[in-house]
C-alpha cells in the first residue's frame, strides 16, 4: 500500500510539472537537491534573473530564522577583544553578518564544530543545541517555499521559481516538510559522480568546516572516534581532526538518504549531464526530458 501511494503521488507531481511547463505560460517550479559541489548554485546562475526567482534555503535560514543567533554569536566573539568590546559598549561600532547566497561563512561559524573548547570547539551540549536550532530553522525555511512561490509571483511577477536546497535537507527526517517541498516544486536530485565525491572528501581533508549532523549519527560517530583514538570524552576531541575523520562517513550516510528521498518524492539526474548545461533553454529542455523519462518508468 505504501509503495502504490508513493508511486501515485510522484506520478501526479511529475505530470503537474510537465503540464505547467508545456502550457502557454510555461511556468517552472523546481527544487534542486544534492551534495555540495554538484552544481546547484552554478545552475541557478545560468537562469535569467528577470524571469527566475532563486530561493536559497541556506540564505533564508541565516537571514530569517537564525539571524539573531548569528548576530549575537558574532558580538560575543567580538567582545572577547578588549578594544572591540569597549567600542561595542559605547555603540561606536556595529558587528553584523554580511551573509549572502555565495557566502554562508557567518552561518557556518555560528554552527561551529564539536570538541575541545581550547581549540575553538564547542561542548557537546552546546553543539547539539545549535544543531537542533538549525534543524528547526531549515524545516521552516524549506516549508516557506510554498508561500514564497505565490509571494514572488504576486509581488514581482516571476513566472519561474528555483529552490536551492540545503546540503542537509536529507538529514531533516521530516516527511511533512519533504511533502510540502515536493508538492510545490519538481524535486530534482543531482547525483554526484565518484570523482566528485572524492574531490569533496579531499577538500574536507584540507579545509574541514562546520556541518550539520543528525543527533544519532553524531553521537555514534563521536563514540566510534573516541574509541578508535583512545579519547575519554568528547571534550578532548580536536574539532578539526574529528571533522576530517567523520566526513567520509557523512558522505556515505547522506548519499543513501538523498537517494531514498529522490526515489519517493522526485527524479534523479546525473551531475555529469547537468555539467553540460550552458543556458536556460538547455536547463529547461533537460529537466523536461528527464521528467518524461521518469514518468515512463512509473507507468
Amino acid at each position: 500500500m505504501t509503495i502504490s501511494s508513493t508511486v501515485f503521488n510522484k506520478n501526479k507531481r511529475i505530470n503537474e510539472y510537465l503540464t505547467q511547463s508545456q502550457a502557454h505560460t510555461q511556468t517552472h517550479k523546481i527544487a534542486l537537491m544534492g551534495m555540495s559541489g554538484v552544481g546547484k548554485t552554478a545552475l541557478s546562475k545560468l537562469l535569467p534573473r528577470d524571469t527566475w526567482f532563486h530561493y536559497s534555503i541556506d540564505y533564508r535560514i541565516g537571514t530569517r530564522y537564525l539571524n539573531e543567533e548569528v548576530s549575537d554569536f558574532l558580538k560575543l566573539e567580538a567582545m572577547k577583544n578588549p578594544l572591540l568590546a569597549q567600542l561595542l559598549r559605547t555603540d561606536s561600532i556595529r558587528v553584523s553578518s554580511n551573509l549572502s547566497i555565495e557566502n554562508l561563512a557567518p552561518l557556518s561559524a555560528y554552527l561551529g564544530m564539536v570538541g575541545n573548547v581550547q581549540k575553538n570547539g564547542l561542548e557537546l551540549t552546546v553543539f547539539l543545541e545549535r544543531l537542533a536550532k538549525h534543524r528547526r530553522a531549515e524545516i521552516a525555511a524549506t516549508q516557506d517555499v510554498a508561500s514564497f512561490i505565490e509571494k514572488v509571483k504576486m509581488l514581482y511577477g516571476y513566472p519561474n521559481f528555483l529552490a536551492d536546497t540545503s546540503g542537509s535537507l536529507c538529514e531533516l527526517d521530516d516527511q511533512s516538510t519533504l511533502k510540502v517541498l515536493a508538492s510545490s516544486c519538481l524535486l530534482v536530485y543531482i547525483k554526484s559522480t565518484k570523482s566528485m565525491q572524492q574531490a569533496l572528501i579531499n577538500r574536507a581533508l584540507s579545509h574541514p568546516k562546520p556541518l550539520y549532523y543528525q543527533k544519532e549519527f553524531l553521537l555514534k560517530a563521536i563514540a566510534d572516534y573516541c574509541l578508535q583514538e583512545s579519547i575519554d570524552d568528547a571534550r578532548y576531541i580536536d574539532p578539526a581532526l574529528f571533522a576530517i575523520w567523520v566526513f567520509p562517513h557523512l558522505v556515505k550516510h547522506r548519499l543513501a538518504l538523498y537517494q531514498a528521498i529522490a526515489d519517493q518524492y522526485g527524479i534523479t539526474v546525473s551531475a555529469t549531464d547537468t555539467a553540460l548545461i550552458k543556458n536556460e533553454q538547455d536547463f529547461v529542455d533537460f529537466i523536461t526530458q528527464q521528467a518524461r523519462a521518469h514518468l515512463k518508468e512509473l507507468l
